[in-house]
């Protein structure tokens, strides 16, 4: 049953309302292990002892290949910092990471989930974007497996499917606060919108967008879509121009956000363009000049250039293994283990230890979703501390501003 969604509440420079935090310390940090954890003895004693021990099979699914690859291989990349982490510790507690491509098809994504069950998955931190989601999610709720997506925002992928949550924002979260942001500061007084309207993440985005706009008194002078096999943003971007738009905004993915940005900056058309989290990514895109981003402002749940700890860890990693700053996107695949491990932590220290191993991804699925919908379970990563969740698997954080200078992102 569906329960309606923590509302997002943004007052000058965006802050969340932050609700249902009542944890207790010590049941949502890492349990401790001994010395000795790797060995079967001290496993089984510490199991006793409310530790949680064994091996986790965690499955990832999304695109590693095609036009969505650098969303899948990101949010691959970050959790297998997480994991390398969790199991770098040599305690009584592993994970064994598994990754799929599902080439952001639907069809795909469902093969890639029953290769996961071939394999014996008993969790998943996927999928990564948001139609093939609401296709493996449907199975994965019949089937009785936990499934964590790091990316996937569209309430379908959630709606009547208890096994299912998500570590991002949903979709109405993103386009209310989005007009929240815009409104309360001041950005624009003629707001234009360019959506894909055969796309729900885009979609959905849009109308909750619109809505807010309109209870906000902020104007949108320009409303124009495209689809899948749009290449040329002509239409969408004179319509923006000539009806005096001073922002843009673009509740869409990085590749089409990048031929917007192009089309604009041929005319001489320089608004300010703001988007969300699927645009996290346009500065990656080989061959584009990201000299044209310069400003774009997007809204997100992390900011690489945060300076507190668990951040500057998380990067310094990341940076040195994989070459690059991190996305959003990393960061969610990273935060998507970290949450899955605390949760199993939170039930054995509840419940006199549990060891993992072996078991069925049924059992696992009923353990998990009886921790997330804990009101005294939450969960600490670089995209928000004291992540809690609502029993229709939506997450309530606080989310950031953040604008490109020079190349980089950098926290408004």
């Amino acid at each position: 049953m569906k329960k309606k969604l923590l509302s997002l509440i943004l007052t000058g420079a965006m802050v969340m309302a932050m609700a249902g935090c009542g944890n207790t310390g010590a049941e949502t940090g890492t349990v401790g292990t001994t010395e000795n954890a790797g060995t079967e003895e001290t496993a089984a004693a510490a199991a006793g002892d409310g530790a949680l021990t064994g091996t986790l099979k965690l499955g990832v699914i999304g695109p590693l290949t095609g036009g969505a690859a650098i969303y899948g291989n990101a949010v691959v990349n970050g959790a297998q910092i997480a994991v390398d982490e969790i199991n770098a510790l040599g305690g009584a507690f592993q994970i064994e990471l598994q990754a799929q491509d599902d080439e952001h098809d639907a069809e795909k994504s469902v093969n890639a989930y029953h290769q996961l069950q071939d394999w014996g998955v008993q969790a998943i931190a996927g999928t990564v974007t948001t139609t093939p989601c609401i296709a493996v999610s449907a199975e994965a709720n019949a089937d009785r497996v936990f499934m964590l997506t790091p990316s996937a925002s569209a309430t379908t992928v959630t709606d009547g499917k208890d096994n299912v949550f998500q570590l991002c924002f949903a979709d109405p979260n993103q386009g209310s606060a989005s007009a929240q942001y815009i409104f309360d500061n001041q950005l624009a007084t003629k707001v234009a919108v360019i959506y894909n309207n055969a796309d729900a993440y885009s979609t959905g985005i849009y109308q909750t967008f619109k809505a807010k706009a309109e209870e906000l008194g902020l104007e949108i002078v320009s409303e124009t879509t495209f689809t899948d096999d749009t290449t040329d943003f002509s239409v969408q971007v004179g319509d923006a121009q000539s009806n005096g738009a001073d922002l843009v905004f673009l509740p869409i993915y990085y590749t089409p956000a990048s031929l917007i940005l192009k089309q604009a900056d041929s005319i001489g058309y320089a608004p300010k363009f703001f988007g969300v989290d699927g645009m996290d990514g346009i500065l990656t895109i080989e061959g584009f000049d990201t000299s044209l981003a310069e400003g774009v402002m997007l809204l997100t749940p992390f900011s690489a250039d945060a300076t507190d700890d668990l951040t500057k860890n998380f990067v310094e990693k990341f940076t040195e293994k994989f070459g690059e700053v991190p996305s959003q996107f990393a960061a969610d695949g990273y935060d998507c283990a970290y949450a899955i491990k605390a949760a199993l932590e939170f039930y054995a220290a509840k419940n006199g230890g549990l060891d993992v191993t072996g078991m069925s991804a049924e059992e696992l699925c009923e353990i998990l979703i009886s921790v997330f919908t804990d009101p005294e379970f939450s969960a600490d990563g670089v995209t928000g501390l004291g992540m809690v969740w609502d029993a229709n698997g939506q997450v309530n954080k606080e989310p950031k501003a953040v604008v490109i200078k020079d190349g980089v992102y950098v926290g408004m």
